[in-house]
């Protein structure tokens, strides 16, 4: 019954994706080449001194990245840190400074990683103000990169990008907003909740009081969503029947996690006058997330046991209103993503179940990635196939017209080695150091050995790839997990820019060379079943070592 179930949710969602595909890619490469400013556009543009037709260059574009996303710091940390004179507080106290600095840097960045009980620990005014604004605004610096690198391909001749500012506003108010306001309409309507009721005592059927909490929550998980930012309002976040009321109101969230990143290659096509180059990458993408799927299910269903037997699989830390299948679609989708929001709790999976997660977040999120940075990580990876291809056949690699040299080919290394360096060196130091292993073991791990180390792997892993779900048994809210998480989120969010946005330079320089016999075809199935062996082999091979002292150990014990 749940196969047939997850194939018949699996069919759904590829026809309502194939539906989107073109008309929501299509606008937003109309959005991102449009010569035409809104009103509303040009007052802000006035307001902060932006001529929206002057063109950056790659190091000014970077530098507008960098400076409104250390102001956005700025600001929730300051917001959070004043909450308790803040109005709808709810009576909480001000945030601990090391927690305000890795929440203000978790939802700067994307990434949305919570060391805290939301519904208990932040007031609306923070909800709203701070937490919710930064799930439009680092989702819109996402796509911009995105469309920055993909002008990089489609330009010739010029020292120019764009202008962040420009990409940033439209993104928020042509794009972001819009879909926002719709989903959070179907949300209410499904049942979740939008209020300001703060909290409400109720009777439970043992004669005793529990304190219910309310909030503008419909308004928060649509763009939460859509963002790819994956924050809950409550700790549970998408188990909590607030948030995710009913199996179709989780497979929409799914929708919504996944429209904007899957149709992202469709304005890549456009954009470059190749519309075959954009299915090229959809196809690679869709083929890792069904096979991440089908095998994320699998473990699943054959839980190992008497309890998953009879449970007809490994039914602990799911909700029955979801089962097997939607739970590792949810689960799926939210780590191939950059959401990290859960409707079932990861911790709780089969040892090589709980492996999946993490092993989608290794292979470098792009299948279809975050809004934005899946769509430019899967081109840096399309840029390393040719490169690859091009010293397999003796030939100078090329791709879409442009010369990959050293310069593009050491920017794209870059790239990828950052994460791995991050996971990798933050995992290690949380046991090298002798007093934050001993923080680590006695306070943070509750469940020790092989699984123990697969929880602080698993943080690391993403906090650098600015994911934001976990293995919940960890304790994560102390100062070297404040510390050491919010480092790899801020260097594993802005670093890989940097490379993105030089190498959307160079490209942009460069002037296109005319197809020859000797060009690789990169629209073809050769190139797909190519591009998909580079990215396992560099992405996720890498970590092997210790997935085989963690999950993979506790797996075969």
């Amino acid at each position: 019954m749940d196969i047939w179930l997850a194939i018949l949710q699996v069919l759904t969602l590829a026809v309502v994706l194939t539906a989107l595909y073109r008309p929501l890619g299509d606008y937003m490469a109309t959005i991102n080449t449009s010569t035409h400013d809104l009103r509303i556009e040009r007052g802000f543009y006035r307001l902060v001194g932006v001529d929206s037709r002057s063109e950056q260059t790659w190091q000014s574009y970077l530098r507008g990245v960098l400076a409104f996303s250390a102001v956005g710091v700025l600001f929730v940390y300051a917001l959070q840190r004043a909450q308790a004179v803040l109005p709808y507080s709810l009576g909480f106290p001000a945030i601990p400074e090391g927690l305000s600095f890795n929440t203000a840097v978790s939802f700067v960045t994307n990434t949305n990683w919570q060391s805290y009980s939301p519904d208990v620990t932040m007031g609306y005014s923070v909800q709203i103000a701070g937490l919710a604004v930064q799930n439009f605004v680092s989702a819109a610096v996402g796509i911009a990169v995105a469309i920055a690198l993909v002008r990089g391909f489609a330009l010739t001749r010029t020292g120019t990008i764009g202008n962040f500012w420009v990409d940033l506003t439209r993104g928020i108010l042509r794009l972001l907003l819009p879909l926002a306001i719709v989903s959070a309409i179907v949300l209410i309507v499904g049942g979740v909740i939008q209020n300001f009721n703060g909290f409400t005592d109720v009777a439970t059927l043992s004669g005793g009081v529990q304190s219910i909490p309310g909030g503008p929550v419909a308004s928060q998980e649509a763009i939460k969503l859509l963002g790819t930012n994956g924050g809950g309002f409550f700790n549970a976040n998408s188990a909590h029947p607030f948030e995710n009321p009913t199996a179709w109101t989780s497979l929409f969230q799914i929708i919504l996690m996944l429209a904007i990143p899957f149709s992202l290659p469709r304005t890549f096509g456009t954009m470059v006058g190749d519309r075959k180059q954009g299915y090229a990458i959809l196809a690679t993408m869709a083929t890792i997330f069904v096979v991440s799927l089908t095998a994320l299910t699998i473990f699943e269903l054959n839980g190992a046991g008497t309890a998953p037997g009879l449970a007809g699989g490994a039914m602990e830390g799911k909700e029955t209103r979801f089962g097997i299948a939607g739970s590792t679609l949810f689960a799926t989708t939210s780590t191939l993503t950059s959401t990290g929001a859960v409707n079932s709790m990861h911790d709780s999976y089969t040892a090589l179940g709980g492996m999946m997660p993490m092993l989608n977040m290794m292979l470098g999120e792009v299948a279809p990635g975050g809004v934005g940075s899946g769509l430019y990580g899967m081109l840096i990876l399309a840029v390393i196939a040719v490169f690859v291809a091009g010293l397999l056949v003796g030939r100078t690699p090329e791709y879409l017209g442009k010369k990959i040299g050293p310069r593009e080919i050491k920017l794209a290394s870059l790239y990828i080695l950052i994460t791995p360096t991050l996971v990798l060196t933050g995992t290690a130091l949380s046991f090298a150091i002798p007093a934050v292993r001993a923080d680590v073991e006695g306070t943070s791990i509750w469940n020790p050995g092989l699984h123990g180390l697969s929880e602080v792997l698993y943080a690391f892993t993403s906090a650098a790839n600015n994911n934001g779900s976990a293995f919940a048994g960890l304790t994560a809210n102390t100062p070297w997990f404040n510390t050491a998480l919010g480092v790899a989120m801020l260097l594993g969010r802005f670093l890989p820019i940097v490379f993105v946005l030089a190498l959307a330079g160079s490209l942009a320089a460069q002037d296109k060379v005319p197809a020859t016999a000797g060009t690789l075809p990169t629209n073809r199935p050769q190139f797909v079943g190519l591009l998909i062996g580079v990215t396992i082999i560099i992405t996720a091979l890498t970590y092997f070592p210790v997935l085989a002292l963690g999950p993979l150990a506790e797996g075969l014990q």
